[in-house]
């Protein structure tokens, strides 16, 4: 799920020293504040962080040490942030030569956490944190065997982003700050252990593992899975891990990732991080992948059968260029890692699936997008609409909607149209080196974009409306596609009761349409459809019960509009099975909006059924929708 520009004058060209990884210091982030962390960065920081990790399923717990590596410094106090962690003592030093330190641990803030202040000499560098982990820690889904596909053995992985690692690693939880980490891990020696570093292929029979990752990374995407996992190749540099029952259809579903790099490499240049493996996880998992490097995480819901839902692969291929290499300072500029990152997917699936299926994609995130501006119009924050956001003393979870995703991909998509396609893949490949291991904010992106492309082309663009500016401006390039369009006229003809066109279309299979093709159909439904009408639909094409999770989701949305109650149980089953926010948070905000009697009691029941199957990102989303 996910800005720079310099201030030339200001700025330090960094050198693009792929094996060092080192940079200067981008300037402009050296004076930015994140709002989201208490971690003192711009006085000491970790330069590397050492994990020592036992896992333990029998209590849910992990026992751990944080060996912190810090930058040279004056100051006597170095600040980490925590959350739902026991901290056991705090140490300075080498490994077997340490000695006890001075800390303490602040107040506790309900969205952030509190800071752990160490004490520290003007000599010390190597600061160890010894702790473990409590039942409040956020980041962690310890799932039993009955939420995995294999249904014997447990599962855990961690969920970071945005800002829930410090929820199981005390550091500094800010993409201010890059690190470089190595980890030692010690899991039950019948299941596997991976992270966002360099993994192993086969499972090691004392369960001991060593992990490397020597490119620099943001504290958000230190990643952590153990399960019952197996490894099939892809191809060259990627491959897949998963459950056994699953790794075949993961190997089919997944089968043109090498396909996918080859393209984004031939747009914006070399991939900077080795390998790219993607691992399945459970249905628990709230989002559909997370971008961590070297290894995305992946929800099952991306098992279409059809291939019709990689966009989402090729979507967190491209974070390894913006986001993972390139990333926001702050998340008030989240749009900078995401509003790319759409902008590339579409890029890289227009290269491998043609102009057609690329502008299908794009239209159903519009459709998406046009929904979202519009519900935050009249809602608390309309000024969530603008690509710079402003969270201060919010969650940072409020700013991952379609407007830094959408919105950011649609402004530069407008751009593109300005300067012309080969002007704009020039710009975005030499933004991609030149930031490449450091992180921006919007004014820094500002500036670069006027300086590198606009100002060179004599080109006049209204940047600053697209970045500051309410909704959409008028500017806004137009995307059409003939094949949505039919099915816009096809809901039509449902609405206005057309039996022959009615009649014609009902003879058709679920698999004549794409699953965005259904999606569009399914979305153009007036919400006042007859039920005998939706029931109809649902036996000719099993929407609640055989369509793909994407399908079903917009699906259990109509049916909660229109009253069709007979789709209920299939869409308790959903709801009860999978835990991808995006999918499910929709259909409780339906049926809290409804006026129909029992739909708020509803999903009430189900999500007290349900709750427990949910990572804490959505378990929370959805406590709140339900209020």
């Amino acid at each position: 799920m996910r800005y720079f520009s310099l201030l030339l004058l200001l700025f330090v060209l960094f050198s693009c020293d792929t094996e060092s990884n080192e940079v200067d210091k981008n300037p402009t982030s050296a004076s930015t504040q994140d709002p989201h962390s208490y971690a003192n960065v711009h006085e000491i920081k970790t330069e590397h962080l050492h994990l020592e990790l036992d896992v333990n399923f029998d209590n849910q717990t992990i026992y751990g040490v944080a060996r912190h590596t810090m930058s040279e410094h004056t100051t006597s106090e170095a600040i980490f942030d925590v959350k739902g962690l026991e901290i056991m003592k705090v140490t300075l030093g080498e490994k077997g030569k340490e000695k006890a330190t001075e800390y303490s641990v602040g107040k506790n803030d309900e969205l952030l956490g509190a800071p752990l202040k160490v004490k520290v000499g003007k000599n010390d560098r190597q600061i160890n944190i010894h702790y473990k982990t409590t039942e409040a820690t956020e980041a962690l889904d310890w799932l039993p065997p009955s939420l995995t596909a294999g249904k014997e053995h447990p599962f855990l992985y961690t969920q970071g982003q945005a800002i829930l690692t410090r929820s199981w690693i005390p550091l500094q939880d800010t993409p201010l700050s890059r690190i470089t980490y190595s980890a030692d891990v010690k899991v039950p020696n019948d299941l596997l252990a991976i992270m966002s570093a360099d993994n192993p292929k086969e499972r090691d029979e004392q369960g001991e593992y060593h992990f490397e990752m020597q490119q620099p990374i943001p504290a958000y995407l230190i990643a952590l899975a153990v399960g019952d996992l197996e490894y099939a190749s892809l191809g060259n540099k990627c491959g897949v891990y998963a459950e056994p029952e699953l790794i075949k259809s993961a190997a089919y579903e997944f089968e043109d990732v090498p396909k996918m790099m080859h393209a984004a490499e031939n747009l914006y240049g070399d991939y900077q991080w080795d390998q790219y493996d993607i691992v399945l996880l459970p249905y628990s998992f709230p989002f559909g992948g997370m971008e961590n490097p070297r290894l995305t995480f992946a929800n099952p819901t991306l098992l279409a059968g059809d291939q019709s839902l990689v966009s989402v692969i090729a979507h967190e291929l491209a974070h390894s260029w913006s986001g993972n290499l390139v990333t926001n300072a702050t998340w008030n500029d989240f749009w900078l890692n995401e509003g790319f990152t759409v902008y590339f997917e579409n890029r890289i699936m227009e290269e491998l699936y043609g102009k057609e299926i690329a502008d299908i994609l794009a239209l159903i995130e519009f459709q998406d997008l046009t929904v979202a501006l519009e519900d935050m119009k009249s809602g608390e924050h309309p000024e969530d609409t603008h690509l710079k956001l402003e969270l201060d003393h919010r969650s940072p979870d409020e700013g991952m909607t379609d407007i830094p995703y959408v919105k950011g991909a649609y402004f530069l998509r407008t751009l593109e149209e300005k300067v012309g396609r080969a002007k704009m893949d020039a710009f975005l490949e030499k933004y991609f080196n030149e930031f490449a291991f450091n992180t921006i904010t919007t004014a820094d992106f500002e500036a670069y974009l006027t300086e590198h492309l606009l100002k060179p082309n004599n080109i006049d663009f209204n940047t600053k409306e697209w970045i500051y500016g309410d909704g959409l401006p008028d500017n806004c390039i137009q995307i059409t596609s003939k094949r949505l369009d039919d099915m816009i006229d096809m809901a039509q003809a449902f609405n206005e009761g057309k039996q022959s066109k009615i009649k014609a279309f009902l003879r058709k299979e679920r698999g004549d349409f794409i699953t965005q093709e259904w999606q569009t159909f399914i979305r153009n439904l007036d919400h006042n459809l007859d039920t005998e009408l939706m029931l109809k639909l649902d036996e000719t094409f099993k929407f609640s019960t055989e369509a793909n999770p994407a399908i079903q989701s917009d699906w259990f949305k109509l049916s909660v509009r229109t009253g069709y109650t007979k789709a209920r149980p299939a869409m308790k089953a959903y709801l009860t099975k999978i835990g991808r926010r995006w999918f499910i948070e929709s259909i409780y905000q339906c049926l809290v909006d409804s006026k129909r009697e029992g739909d708020y009691e509803f999903a009430q029941e189900v999500f007290e059924e349900a709750k427990s199957n949910y990572h804490f990102v959505s378990r929370s989303t959805i406590k709140e929708v339900l209020k």
